[in-house]
């Protein structure tokens, strides 16, 4: 009878409550492939997504707005309540405009944005500081020249100098996150000066020989695996907890949220 009023005992004690997750932010990465194929039901679908992970700031590259067509970072930023900052080469008031933005549900610390070298490719990067409970976060997003030839991965390499230059100018003491298309792999000459600094959350939690067959462009549309949408972190203020694609399934038959998959990572405060 004893053991019996024990495991009751037991079997009425409230359970054991989740342990805390540590201070941290979440970060998606995504390439809208602008307007193209039924971009108001493809819409819907990123619009769920996103709304189910609430993630702490979102970078979208190939935004476009032009007549008929809002604004998409303003359109989603809107829909999910969040604040965003559009950048673009294409000035205010211009019939068409296409760039970089940045998303986030959390308040807003400072702003700005930058025109990248070499002038003439018109690639852009959007900064935002954060107020992550009460931890500031500077996030910054990206899209690299696209070209897969050598005078491409000149080009890059001019980018992400002037990049973490940018950077250096406007982080101050607050960790850094870079996020964005940035046509390379991450193991790339171009990015070497970057990846000196900053940490690839996906590969960090993924680490095995089967990270080189991962592929952020779509399969569908591309052929061979390549990982060139990355979130970069800064490593002796961060640590990568969890990453994984988004979008790499199809929403209907034959039908995709976008030429690329998404990236979704979960970012910790270092100790």
């Amino acid at each position: 009878m004893r053991c019996m009023l024990v495991a009751c005992a037991l079997a009425i004690l409230p359970a054991r409550a989740a342990e805390p997750q540590a201070p941290g932010m979440s970060m998606v990465t995504f390439n809208l492939h602008h307007d193209r194929e039924d971009w108001p039901q493809r819409r819907q679908v990123i619009l769920r997504e996103l709304e189910a992970l609430q993630p702490d700031a979102i970078a979208l590259q190939e935004v476009i707005q032009k007549p008929h067509v809002r604004n998409q970072a303003a359109w989603l930023a809107n829909k999910l309540g969040y604040d965003y900052q559009f950048v673009s080469t294409d000035p205010p008031g211009r019939f068409k405009r296409y760039g970089n933005a940045l998303l986030t549900r959390r308040p807003v610390l400072a702003r700005g944005e930058h025109l990248l070298a070499p002038r003439t490719d018109y690639r852009t990067v959007a900064h935002l500081r954060i107020d992550v409970d009460g931890q500031p976060v500077n996030v910054y997003a990206t899209h690299l020249n696209e070209r897969s030839d050598e005078n491409g991965g000149r080009i890059r390499g001019e980018q992400v100098a002037d990049l973490l230059k940018f950077i250096a100018a406007t982080s101050g003491d607050a960790p850094v996150v870079i996020a964005g298309d940035f046509n390379a792999l991450v193991d790339a000459g171009d990015l070497s000066a970057l990846r000196q600094r900053y940490g690839d959350s996906y590969g960090s939690v993924h680490v095995n020989n089967e990270v080189a067959q991962v592929s952020t462009l779509n399969r569908h549309y591309y052929e061979a695996p390549s990982r060139i949408d990355h979130i970069f972190f800064q490593q002796d203020q961060l640590v990568a907890r969890e990453a994984r694609l988004l979008f790499d399934k199809p929403y209907a038959e034959g039908r995709w949220a976008s030429d690329h998959y998404g990236v979704w990572a979960r970012l910790q405060f270092a100790p």
